[in-house]
């Protein structure tokens, strides 16, 4: 007989999921009502709300997507690019050269832009770019690249994009929650995160949220969005105000979880989220640099939140997170592409990202690498 599936308690510090915070497990329980519901619209009005706080916007038009990150991003293109559009795209790792997938499958250019992985977005590369193809129309990036744990300068990129007319579609799936994201002062058009890194919410959900202009590019398309299920125009009538027109059955447990996540980071304060995460990076950068292990990305441009470092000379990449699985129930990722092999990601993010976890992680690598001193210099860095 088939039995009822019991997970076991992990402490998850790798690229996401990250820890859900047990107030968001306890939402997720609450009794389902329909999605049409009164009490259910204005948790759906809640959640916007909280959302454009959390995004820094007054974007009307922000929800969240039915489905993960990765939706989240093909909502974006879908919506705004047409084809025989082209579209500048930098990339500095994974995330980048899927944002150019997108580009294609919508019939568009992709006009790429490449820096290497662990540096940021070059800001003069995007220039020359954006000055060599000035019938460009949207320039895409990744403001927080997780598989590099590098961050670049959405407002400078923005700012290069607006100044050319073109829109802007920023991925900050890493980052919202954990650093500072403000999409109405860089002037970004399309933005798109996810609900489980810094929100410590469950993986399926992906907050979005269109400008302005954005929104008046999608009222005036040529041709209907390839996508219905991810049209803006049929899913706003669902989260508009007035009445509401019934596109699909939401989440709803889900978005219980994703209103008990911003109700949480509202709680907390925007700077206080941010400023608790680079002081746990801060901690665990001094442990590692004790026992030896570098960064990838120059400390300008890392992502607290994000951690990859490279695995030292002679360690077992796959034995080593084995052994902190099985041993410590413990989860951190490995690299992607061309850094498989080379780095382990290190995640902070959210309700994981606390003293505890810093000082665990540390021990335990301490225990397999056979090296001493991460977890003295990580107390020596918090104080008495």
């Amino acid at each position: 007989m088939t039995r009822s599936f019991h997970p076991p308690v992990r402490t998850l510090m790798g690229p996401g999921p990250s820890d859900v915070n047990p107030r968001i497990l306890e939402a997720l329980s609450r009794p389902t009502i329909g999605h049409l519901d009164p009490a259910f619209i204005g948790l759906m009005d809640d959640v916007k709300r909280l959302l454009q706080f959390a995004f820094r916007t007054q974007n009307s038009l922000t929800l969240p997507i039915s489905a993960p990150g990765s939706a989240g991003m093909e909502c974006c293109f879908v919506n705004l690019v047409q084809p025989g559009d082209k579209v500048i795209v930098a990339q500095n790792g994974v995330f980048g050269g899927r944002m150019k997938e997108n580009v294609e499958r919508c019939g568009a250019t992709a006009i790429l832009v490449q820096d290497d992985w662990g540096a940021a977005v070059d800001p003069h590369k995007i220039e020359d770019a954006i000055r060599s193809h000035p019938d460009a129309k949207v320039l895409a990036f990744v403001h927080a690249e997780t598989s590099t744990g590098a961050r670049s300068d959405a407002e400078t990129l923005c700012g290069l994009a607006r100044k050319a007319g073109l829109l802007t579609i920023v991925d900050t799936v890493t980052g919202l929650g954990g650093i500072d994201v403000n999409v109405d002062g860089w002037g970004a058009d399309a933005v798109y995160s996810g609900t489980q890194k810094c929100l410590s919410c469950i993986p399926g959900l992906s907050p979005v949220t269109f400008s302005s202009r954005a929104q008046e590019t999608i009222q005036k398309r040529e041709k209907k969005v390839q996508s219905w299920f991810l049209d803006m125009g049929l899913v706003m009538a669902y989260w508009g105000g007035g009445q509401r027109a019934y596109h699909h059955t939401a989440p709803i447990n889900m978005l219980y979880g994703l209103h008990e996540a911003l109700v949480i980071l509202e709680e907390e304060g925007l700077e206080n989220a941010w400023a608790r995460h680079a002081r746990h990076h801060a901690a665990l950068a001094a442990g590692l640099a004790a026992i030896g292990i570098e960064f990838v990305v120059a400390a300008e441009h890392r992502l607290p939140q994000l951690n990859c470092v490279r695995i030292p000379a002679g360690v077992d990449d796959a034995l080593v997170r084995r052994r902190l699985l099985e041993e410590y129930q413990l989860e951190i990722g490995s690299g992607l592409g061309p850094l498989a092999g080379k780095v382990w990601r290190i995640g902070l993010m959210g309700f994981a990202a606390n003293r505890t976890n810093v000082l665990f992680c540390l021990g335990a690598l301490e225990a397999l690498l056979a090296r001493t001193g991460a977890v003295a210099a990580a107390r020596e860095f918090y104080g008495p």
